[in-house]
């Protein structure tokens, strides 16, 4: 990418220029810089495939968000943002090069609006977001005041963008196409490392070199966390270590980390209450409303993390025990009254094996005794062929289980697996395999009965399927 020339230095006293143009506005971290240079007086427009919740609120904040990408969109834009997504033959990108307008990644962005403050990065595989909203619930309680990037939406933050004005920027650092790299932490966290992502990196070993390359852009004296219940981020953490970095592990299960949650027991909000203690000696307790020995983890790291950038910990607890979670995690789409007990319907954004596994076992923390049923969506073809051991037994927990088709995102159907091999190959519930969105919330309405709780797991559009479901249902009711 090209970077920002020199001439480019007119915007609000940032080095960024007051016209900028964003090359896929409505993905969540593009969305996310949209607001920030709206609401610091730049003049934004962007374009993407589709209009969107986060299209709608770029517009809403006075950005020109068109759909589709044509040259002509680009108008007097003095730079040009891209979504790592956007393809060089993009002809927003293409007439932007022609024309030498500055072209920057979404990542090369972010550091340029996070560069004067102290950044708290979160990365990993899976938990991220939550993590991510977590710290900066906490941070926020904590005074910290601090700019704030996510991957999702957090309903306790009022959305995906803290535009704080203190010293520390917290960010969502993401692994894909290497966007984490552009960062330089502070004190950095890895919640855990486990295969993704592999149609960009080809192989598990070039993933952990990411990984490893991420830890190694800490500042001079900077910290690095890592979940010592995460065998490839333990093994990283030992090594940052020996070259001398400072590494803190926390766990519920690794015995010698500094930071342990222990004593967990399920409280009446059908979450977790558990025990804290650093370095063997008890800090105190904290009480999850959000279910799951996953969410207690992510908590830890995240209270780590706020208590080494200044927080105490009771503020830190009560932050904790206040958080309500991320959207599409475990967000209640609505319930049906019935004789017999209420039909509930949850959506979530699972999509890899260990995050179907720990949502599973996580539904059946926070409802006992209820009959299980969740539609599952696999997102792209690529990963389910490389997860395909993986998703043959990560559902084992439900009573029922469907599988609509795939979505496919940038991919073709023979980059790997379609959904109905995946269905196939699933051991445990045999699953139902369902072609459309009609065909799946007709089938699923007329299946489920009194009491049950019915998930719709995936990345894509399944979080559409939940809402048909329910209208049917209440038709029927």
């Amino acid at each position: 990418m090209i970077g920002l020339k020199s001439r480019a230095q007119n915007g609000n006293g940032t080095g960024i220029p007051r016209r900028v143009h964003l090359v896929g506005a409505g993905g969540i971290h593009m969305s996310a810089i949209g607001q920030i240079l709206l609401r610091r007086g730049h003049e934004v427009s962007g374009s993407d495939l589709v209009a969107s919740e986060f299209t709608r609120r770029l517009e809403a904040l006075g950005a020109r968000i068109a759909v589709g990408h044509d040259a002509a969109h680009l108008g007097d834009a003095e730079l040009v943002v891209a979504t790592a997504a956007a393809r060089p033959s993009n002809p927003e990108l293409v007439t932007a090069r022609e024309r030498g307008i500055p072209v920057m990644l979404r990542a090369e962005m972010v550091q340029r609006l996070i560069a004067d403050r102290a950044v708290l990065a979160v990365a990993g595989t899976h938990g991220k977001t939550t993590t991510t909203a977590l710290l900066a619930l906490m941070a926020v309680d904590g005074g910290l005041d601090p700019l704030v990037l996510l991957g999702g939406d957090a309903r306790d933050l009022g959305g995906n963008v803290r535009d704080g004005r203190g010293r520390h920027a917290i960010i969502e650092a993401d692994e894909y196409a290497e966007a984490f790299l552009q960062y330089t932490p502070q004190s950095a966290l890895i919640t855990n490392i486990e295969p993704d992502h592999l149609d960009y990196y080809g192989s598990e070993e070039r993933l952990h070199a990411a990984f490893r390359d991420f830890t190694s852009h800490l500042v001079p004296g900077g910290q690095l966390l890592v979940c010592a219940d995460s065998p490839v981020a333990a093994r990283i953490g030992e090594e940052r270590r020996a070259a001398g970095t400072h590494v803190e592990r926390y766990a519920l299960d690794a015995e010698d980390a500094e930071w342990r949650a222990s004593h967990l027991r399920r409280n009446e909000q059908g979450g977790t209450t558990f025990r804290v203690t650093l370095d063997g000696t008890e800090l105190g307790r904290i009480a999850l409303r959000i279910p799951g020995r996953h969410n207690v983890a992510n908590a830890l790291g995240a209270l780590a993390v706020a208590m080494r950038a200044g927080v105490d910990f009771h503020r830190a607890a009560r932050a904790a025990a206040a958080f309500t979670g991320a959207s599409r995690r475990f967000d209640l789409v609505g319930e049906v009254a019935a004789a017999g007990g209420p039909i509930t319907l949850i959506d979530d954004y699972a999509h890899h094996p260990t995050e179907v596994r720990v949502n599973v076992g996580a539904a059946r923390q926070r409802f006992p005794n209820r009959r299980l049923v969740a539609c599952f969506q696999p997102h792209t073809y690529s990963r389910t062929r490389y997860l395909i051991e993986g998703f043959r037994t990560c559902f084992e927990g439900l009573d029922a289980l469907y599988v609509l088709r795939t979505y496919a995102a940038r991919e073709r159907e023979d980059q790997g697996l379609d959904a109905r091999a995946l269905a196939d190959a699933i051991e445990r519930p045999r699953p139902v395999y369902l072609d459309s969105f009609e065909e799946a919330a007709a089938r699923i309405a007329a299946d489920l009965v009194p009491g049950d709780v019915f998930f719709t797991f995936g990345a894509g559009d399944v979080t559409e399927l939940g809402p048909m479901v329910l209208a049917r249902l209440e038709a029927r009711s």
